[in-house]
């Protein structure tokens, strides 16, 4: 049998070379929590040299396998270019699983150090031994339980809150930590949480509910991308002044919600889906529904599935892809820039758009996507937008226009920023032809896509509306 130590042994002259290469590891695992990862990590050294680095990426990289002895053992390769490792030792802050410890077998390493035990799924010890099997034609030699208590507590941090909240996090999402909201301008107001409507299954999504239950008018204002409710912020106080009530969700993957860390969850119809129930689940009646960008794209299609509850509705920059028709040439350049750019600096993007705004607000409209895996939502929703007529979403939304052209018996007001090359006049005005009633439109001269940041002026004149 082949002795397994469970730590460095005192006196042991490669015990502090040991602690010194786990250490980087430890280094790779702490960037692999900041990416949303399980913080795992690994090096590769050879001759006291670091070889390859690696952390854990399977759900950045869409890949099963890509644990960090994996990542470190590819680059490993790559560098020496060559399969086998001879030589070679491998530092890892988690016990490998049988995955991973085939790989190390298969590349001959001569050592591997790893650091906490996995008593669920580790094959070096605490499950089976992959390692101590004399019928393999290649022995390596492996010592646990370097710095074990620091790997541990990496990895206890980061699944504390889906084991103690009392909405659990799932491990397929991220949630921004309630720091990141501490002493945003301008938004004062309480957040309320729901996780257990059907579409969510368990996914945690904020809302704002201001104002009486009972009142006579409900505005329901749903944001866009690369937004949150936090848009709205001008506009929430002056219809909570006149004593209406004020409903803001904060779209999955945005905001104070839950992010899935995958790009692919964001679908068109399970968005429309979650609005829907919470629609139902609030129970929201004499609505005002408020939109801009994808808060229009979703949420045009929400009336015609319970027409009784919605008596008016506020339009602002955005559209109904019922992929019938192109796209707009400055959507177009949008979704291309997207896709060239998926870590886009929102706070410069939001400044840029609007001179007006200050450097905290602009901060406030960044706070919801500390790092990339918080980041899938803002990066898949230029590309889910309809464009051809069998895509997701393009049916639904043109039984949403022919809906607003013969059925809609509310009250309509259209808002453009004139300035806006994504959805600007042109589109809004093709969209007001399809709304059975809808007046001409409130043009501001110097707004562009992002409206609701005119919204003072915008909620005044739309209380006037409704009102006479």
């Amino acid at each position: 049998m082949i002795s397994v130590p469970t730590a460095a042994e005192p006196g042991d002259p490669g015990a502090e070379d040991d602690i010194q290469a786990m250490r980087l590891a430890l280094a790779e695992a702490r960037a692999a929590a900041h990416d949303g990862e399980v913080p795992v990590g690994a090096v590769v050294m050879r001759d006291g040299q670091v070889i390859a680095t690696g952390r854990n990426a399977p759900v950045g990289a869409h890949d099963p396998t890509a644990h960090a002895e994996i990542v470190a053992l590819r680059a490993a390769a790559e560098r020496l270019g060559n399969y086998r490792l001879d030589g070679c030792q491998l530092f890892v802050t988690l016990e490998p699983c049988a995955m991973c410890a085939g790989a190390m077998l298969h590349a001959r390493l001569a050592r591997v150090v790893f650091g906490a035990p996995d008593p669920r799924s580790g094959a070096a010890g605490s499950v089976l031994n992959l390692f101590d099997n004399p019928r393999l034609n290649h022995h390596t030699q492996v010592r646990g339980g370097v710095l074990a208590e620091e790997g541990g507590a990496l990895l206890r941090e980061f699944f504390q809150p889906r084991r103690t909240n009392p909405s659990p996090l799932r491990e397929d999402a991220l949630r921004t930590p309630e720091a990141a909201f501490a002493d945003l301008p301008d938004y004062p107001w309480t957040p309320h949480y729901i996780s257990d409507l059907p579409s969510l299954a368990g996914l945690r999504l904020h809302y704002l509910d201001e104002g009486p239950v009972d009142a006579e008018v409900t505005w329901l204002c749903l944001h866009g991308n690369p937004t949150w409710s936090y848009l709205y912020r001008h506009m929430i106080p002056i219809f909570l002044a006149a004593g209406h009530r004020v409903v803001a969700p904060d779209l999955i993957g945005f905001g104070k919600s839950d992010k899935p860390k995958k790009d692919s969850a964001h679908r068109f119809l399970w968005h429309r889906q979650v609005l829907l129930e919470l629609v139902e689940r609030l129970d929201l009646r004499r609505v005002a529904l408020v939109v801009q960008d994808w808060g229009g794209l979703l949420g045009l299609t929400l009336p015609m599935a319970a027409p009784e509850r919605y008596q008016a509705t506020l339009i602002m920059n955005t559209c109904l892809a019922g992929g019938d028709a192109p796209l707009s040439p400055g959507f177009l350049a949008w979704r291309e820039w997207c896709a060239q750019n998926p870590g886009f600096d929102i706070a410069r993007l939001m400044r840029r758009s609007l001179a007006h705004l200050s450097a905290s607000e602009a901060a406030a409209y960044a706070a919801p996507f500390p790092d990339a895996g918080h980041r899938a939502a803002t990066r898949r929703f230029p590309a889910m937008v309809p464009a051809l007529p069998d895509d997701e979403g393009a049916e639904i939304s043109r039984q949403a226009r022919e809906f607003w052209r013969r059925q809609w018996a509310g009250r309509s007001l259209m808002a453009i920023g004139a300035q806006d090359p994504v959805l600007g006049e042109a589109v809004m005005r093709a969209l007001g032809a399809d709304i059975q009633g809808c007046p001409p439109p409130r043009m501001l001269p110097d707004a562009g896509h992002f409206v609701p940041e005119h919204g003072a002026e915008i909620a005044r004149r739309a209380l006037t509306w409704l009102s006479t």
